[in-house]
């Protein structure tokens, strides 16, 4: 973390301040080694698991905070601790402003309650008095959109009306820290575009978000700062897209946290990440324009070209070779590889030098965009990475038509009197 940044979080004020929080639990062989332990009445008769091993974390008011990692890292663990539903094993953790949490569906929620009386219980435990829910009411279901179903017992809902009522619950007890938890992923597309809405109002308005997905656009989109975590460790903490390239190696086992300054190698591009067990390297890497010319450069519109050479330090079964364009925030806007186009399938031997090429039309708004390279495959049915280089190139796009969005549909435009 730089100078500049660390003067700016000490004058912020701290939201919730986590130190050497650790959170062990005892598994048992059998259930009769609990009760035994229970009553002392046998000595190690369990082992020792630890989901989080000394986390310290400082979160600032007004930030919207991203905690990332694989399944087991601590991430719910961690949440649950800060909203107080488990109590740790070690460390301490300081809240200050009303914390309001959507964690795992059926959490604060009773089953045999119907959606209004569920509202009504959530709101007392935050503690509201009955006429302060009662004026919030409305604003709920208006947000959960889910009728009469709000007259049922939870338990006949759909987890998407379920977490439907539980988010417009969340929203709309003026929480000053909003904590999401994997939640909104079973919600549909219409729904999550109306929470994503409301986080961006939340973030205008100054309030906290502590959010928890395995949806790395909407971190990188989202999130001020991201927190990694591996095994019950903190392994980073930076900005959203230097922390999902972490994230990113972390699933294939190739994250090492020695590498130093992992972000700002040697050489002229700064921005290039690179990994990979080298059984296969990519050796050079370009584009061409639709005459064949190298540039960096390309017209909205025209065809071009993405060349990738690879050299091949060992025999290889149906190596994957891949291309991605990324915008500047590390989100990922289109790309293809050779399995999805079944465009090679084919054994490749030790000493073999390959050169791949991938032709289409630029049909990307204009702007800046990196390119990322990948040669993978599949050894003994494991997916291994043989090389990978994160924005390794960068590309400009010029245009003089740009529509909403990333990606034009160059659509055809017709208009009829009647």
């Amino acid at each position: 973390m730089d100078k500049e940044t660390l003067v700016n979080e000490n004058s912020k004020e701290t939201a919730i301040s986590v130190s050497g929080l650790k959170k062990m639990y005892k598994l048992y062989n059998k259930p009769s080694d609990r009760l035994l332990d229970a009553f002392g009445l046998k000595k190690k008769c369990y082992s020792v698991n630890f989901a989080l091993k000394g986390v310290d974390i400082d979160i600032y008011k007004g930030e919207t905070v991203g905690i990332i990692g694989t399944n087991g890292s601590g991430k719910s663990t961690l949440l649950k601790i800060i909203t107080g539903v488990l109590n740790p094993t070690e460390g301490d953790v300081n809240v200050n402003g009303r914390i309001s949490a959507l964690l795992e569906l059926g959490a604060g929620f009773n089953q045999e309650y119907n959606g209004i009386e569920n509202v009504y219980l959530n709101g007392t435990m935050m503690g509201f008095t009955e006429k302060e829910i009662e004026k919030r009411l409305p604003e709920i279901l208006e947000f959960a959109d889910i009728g009469d179903y709000v007259y049922q017992p939870v338990k006949t809902y759909s987890s998407g009306m379920f977490v439907r009522l539980a988010f417009a619950v969340a929203i709309n007890i003026d929480p000053e820290i909003l904590i999401v938890d994997e939640a909104l992923s079973v919600g549909d597309v219409f729904f999550q575009s109306k929470c994503y809405h409301k986080f961006e109002e939340f973030k205008k308005s100054g309030k906290t978000i502590i959010f928890v997905s395995h949806d790395l656009s909407s971190i990188s989109k989202y999130c001020d700062r991201v927190l990694v975590l591996n095994k019950g460790d903190k392994v980073a903490e930076g900005k959203p897209k230097e922390m999902i390239d972490v994230y990113k190696q972390i699933l294939v086992g190739q994250y090492a946290e020695d590498k130093g300054d992992m972000f700002a190698p040697d050489g002229e591009n700064k921005e290039l990440l690179e990994y990979g067990s080298k059984e296969a390297v990519i050796t050079e890497y370009y584009v061409t324009d639709s005459k064949g010319l190298r540039t960096n450069a390309l017209i909205k519109g025209d065809s071009f070209t993405i060349h990738m050479k690879v050299h091949f330090e060992k025999d290889v079964e149906k190596p994957i070779f891949a291309y991605k364009f990324v915008n500047p925030k590390g989100v990922e806007i289109t790309g293809t590889n050779t399995m999805f186009e079944k465009a090679f399938l084919e054994n490749v031997s030790a000493g073999t030098d390959l050169e791949i090429t991938f032709t289409q039309d630029m049909n990307l708004q204009g702007g800046e965009y990196l390119i990322s390279f990948g040669c993978t495959g599949y050894k003994m049915d494991t997916f291994t990475v043989y090389h990978r280089m994160y924005y390794a190139m960068s590309v400009a796009v010029i245009s003089d038509k740009d529509t909403v969005g990333y990606y034009d549909m160059n659509s055809k435009i017709e208009v009829k009197k009647l």
